[in-house]
Parts: C-alpha cells; structure tokens; sequence
C-alpha cells in the first residue's frame, strides 16, 4: 500500500486570523467574507446582528477571532460564556459592559440604576429586565457615538439565562446605532433566546479542504485507510482533524469510534493531559474550577495547594494552557475534560482552594459557589451561605441563579424538614425561570420530606401554578384545592390562589366554569 505523504498545506490556505494564535485557518472564505461584510455595514452607520452556529470544533471561535482581527477601527468587546460560571447571573453581560461603564452616566437615571444593581454595583430594588435591556442597548449606542462597536460573546450556550436574555434584547432593537452584537453558541441544544437572529452556520471542511488540515499535523506517512478513517471520523471537523492523530498510533486510528466527535476530541485531550507533570494538570484543574479567568486568582489558590509557578510551562509548551493577563484554554473542551479527568476529591480541593481566596464580601456568590462545590458532604454553614446568595440573586433578577443555590442549598442541608423546604423554595424559583419540569421534579424532592401544613399547602399551589403553564384541564380544579388549603394558614396567599383558580377555569373553557367547580366568584 503506497503511503499517503503530507503535502504542502501553504498552496490550500485560506485567509488567516490575525488572533488565530498560530493555527492553520484552511478555507471558510464565504463565512470570512460574511463577517466582512458586518465590519463594512457597521462601519459605514448600520448595524448587526448575528449568530455563528456550529458544532463543538467546527471553528466558530476561529471565525471570532477573524472578526476581531479584522476590526480595525471599531472597538471590540469580548466575552464568552463558560460552563463553571452558567449559575452567576449577569455574569456574561459583566464581561462586555464592564469596559464600557465610563459612559452609563449618559443612561437615564432608572436605566443606569437597574444596570448597576443588575452588575452588583450597587444595592437596589430587583432590576427591571425591560430596563436592564434598555441600558445595555443605550450604553452600547453611547459607547459607538466615538468608533463602531462590535460586541462578541463566544459559548453563548453557557452564558447565564440573565444575559443572555438582556443580549438578546439589544440584538432584536438595533437599527443604525453602528453596533454589531455577535454570538457563537454550539452544542446539541440550542439557545431558544437566541431564535429567528440571523444565522451564520460554520458546516464541516469539504473533503479537499479537510485533508490539508489534515496534512498540516502529520509528521510521518499514512497509509490511504488510515488516512480515510480519520476523515470519516472527523467529518469534517476542524479540531477533531487537529487533535485525533494526536497521541495515537496507526494502528489504532484504523480503528472505528464509538463515540461523537465532541467525545473524540476530549478523549484525545484527556490522553494529551496524561503525558503533563501532575503539579500541571493539577494547575490546569484549578484554572478549570475558576469561572471568571483570573490569573491572580488561579495562583493564589495554586500556591495553597503548593503546586508552584513552573508548572504552567509544561501546559504552554503543549498549546493547551496559556496563563498571563488571561487565563485560556485551547478549547472549551478542554477546560471541560480536564475537570472529568479529575477525581472527585481533586475537584473538591480545587475549590476550596478557591473558596479560601475569594472574599465573602466583596464576592460572596462566586465564594459561596467554591465552598459548596468543596463540601464532601451536608454542611449547615455553608447551605445557609448559598440561601443568603440565592435571595441576593433573586434582588439582581437572577430566579435561574436563586433556583441553582438553593437546589445545591438543598443538597448539603443535614436537617430533613429544613432540607424539604429549600428543596420547595427551589422548585418555587425554577418555576419563575420559566422550567417547569425542573421544578416537578423539586417538588418530588420536597415531598420526600416532613413538610409542615403551610409547605405541603403550597406544594398543591405549585402543582396547579405548573399544570395552568403546561395548559392542563386539571390545573382549576388543582388550584382550587389547594386555595382551600392555604385558607386556614396563610389567607392572603389563599386568596391568590383563588384568583388563579378562576383565571385557569375561564381558559379551560366551559367544561371547567367556576360554578362547575362549585367556585363561589364573588365572597371567597
């Protein structure tokens, strides 16, 4: 069998990012000139906006850092969502106005103040979504009266629902304000925030292009089945053809994957982390457990599990790891399988470290997150530190954020009946965040528990709360039931519970009348 010989890949290059850190950028000259023709329209007054969709690998942040590169002119904010840091609510929206607040004195003063509660700058009655929208879309216009704007998150997958949503708030009202708002979200699921923005899909490498990718990381001939294998392997994914030669013989790269691409590419990820010193995987665990990309941070909690500062260098010279002003990961993949290749006791170690050298008062969230993460098991003092840090999320409009703490609040709770109550306060929570099942299943979780009347009263109050949202014709007469049940506890709530019940009746349609129900309308 002749060998395939690697051939030169310079004569099938396509253009490439200044950003690219180094790497090969192999065709994607209809998405590059897309991007183009964004930067000309913003520039020339306009604006944009736009999602670059694409499978885990498939270049997205490739293209990212083509736009940035190609920017010239405009200024350019940069954040992405990172999966450690999905239950910090503003998190994401944090990382683009941050650089920009030197203009929210222009807002009006109730937009300006819904921005800086939602931020955490300042204290404040629960901000407004409709305002918080209005200030990122002001500040963003304020901020491009001087040069075009260009805004762009990568990962929006994992972008807190706070974010997210605001982003998507601007992106849908923008007109000529000369800001383009850009997102790469990629994944098995989609962010339904996101729908009916214009799209860029990022499809895998055409086989010719494939090849020359290919080519450009093998250092030794290959056989034509080998070499077809990795193709079909690959289908065409950019860093599945980057990483899967990697670390492995011929032999067996012949052989078939059962797994999915993602899968593959953290497989190969995982073997390269296997050949790192173990104070460097242990560093890259610690940079992997800290959500915000803080090198101070990261070195601080690394010098208390004694791994010292030449440990970063191995990493850097395998282009897995680079820590300066910046902590990064090649890959978002890999930030994730590092954090699986550890232990669970590595993982709980990490983020003590981290818990230890992140302030509870200038940052309780984040410190609360580490010490429930690090806790082996039910803990009083630190389940009450995350119920305090779900009522501040809830203060900033964060209800996805206050149900995550108080779910894991849940968890570490020794007490039964204080543990089924903050099992119930969290399915109340991700009720308001618009999950319905997700609270379904809390609320089997509370149930579990000795409750009290007033709790098992209000567990029947959600279940008809849920069953009205999922249009159910039990949902009246579950609400009614539960109203009658609240009225000798808690009257007030009765009473709204009442209300629903006739609201849920008129929709259901005469079959489910409040006189069918025996509802008396008025005098409950």
């Amino acid at each position: 069998m002749r060998p395939y010989r690697p051939a030169e890949p310079e004569h099938r290059i396509g253009r490439s990012p200044h950003g690219g850190g180094g790497r090969l950028f192999v065709g994607r000259g209809i998405e590059c000139a897309e991007l183009d023709e964004l930067l000309w329209a913003v520039r020339a007054g306009g604006s944009r906006a736009l999602v670059v969709v694409g499978e885990p690998g498939s270049g997205k942040t490739a293209l990212l850092d083509y736009l940035v590169s190609e920017g010239s002119g405009c200024r350019v904010v940069r954040g992405s969502g990172v999966e450690p840091e999905m239950e910090l609510v503003f998190g994401g929206l944090h990382q683009l106005c941050a650089p920009l607040l030197d203009r929210a004195g222009r807002l009006p003063e109730p937009q300006r103040n819904a921005l800086r509660t939602a931020l955490g700058i300042a204290a404040g009655p629960e901000p407004n979504r409709f305002l918080v929208g209005l200030a990122v879309l002001g500040l963003f216009a304020e901020a491009a009266t001087e040069r075009p704007l260009v805004c762009v998150t990568d990962d929006a997958q994992w972008l807190d629902r706070a974010s997210v949503q605001a982003l998507a708030f601007v992106a849908r009202r923008l007109i000529s304000e000369s800001v383009a708002v850009v997102f790469a979200e990629g994944g098995p699921a989609r962010v339904p925030e996101l729908a009916g923005l214009p799209e860029l899909r990022v499809p895998g490498l055409p086989e010719a292009d494939a090849r020359i990718l290919l080519a450009s990381v093998l250092h030794e001939p290959m056989c034509e089945p080998v070499l077809n294998r990795i193709l079909t392997e690959a289908r065409g994914n950019p860093l599945a053809l980057l990483e899967l030669p990697k670390g492995l013989s011929s032999a067996e790269l012949a052989l078939p994957g059962a797994r999915g691409v993602p899968g593959r590419i953290e497989d190969s990820y995982r073997r390269r982390l296997g050949a790192l010193p173990d104070q460097t995987r242990r560093l890259m665990l610690v940079a992997a457990a800290e959500p915000l990309g803080d090198p101070v941070q990261v070195w601080r909690a690394a010098s208390r599990l004694g791994i010292e500062v030449e440990a970063a260098a191995p990493a850097a010279e395998a282009g897995l790891l680079e820590i300066d002003s910046r902590v990064r990961f090649c890959h978002p993949l890999l930030r994730s399988a590092v954090y699986r290749a550890a232990s669970a006791q590595q993982r709980r170690d990490a983020h003590q470290a981290l818990a230890e050298e992140t302030d509870p008062e200038a940052e309780p969230e984040q410190h609360a997150w580490h010490a429930a993460q690090a806790a082996a098991g039910p803990d009083e003092e630190v389940a009450a530190e995350l119920q305090q840090s779900a009522a501040r999320a809830r203060a900033r409009g964060g209800l996805a954020t206050e149900a995550a703490y108080l779910e894991r609040a849940a968890e570490l709770t020794p007490d039964r009946a204080r543990r089924a109550a903050r099992y119930l306060d969290a399915a109340q929570a991700t009720h308001d965040a618009g999950a319905p099942e997700g609270s379904l299943r809390l609320l089997s979780l509370a149930e579990a528990g000795p409750l009290d009347e007033l709790p098992r009263a209000r567990v029947g109050l959600l279940r008809g709360q849920i069953a009205f949202v999922n249009r159910s014709g039990d949902a009246a007469r579950m609400l009614w039931e539960a109203a009658k049940d609240l009225g000798p506890v808690d009257p007030q709530l009765a009473r709204e519970a009442y209300l629903e019940a006739i609201s849920a009746a008129r929709f259901a349609g005469p079959a489910f009348s409040p006189a069918t129900l025996g509802m008396r309308v008025i005098g409950f």
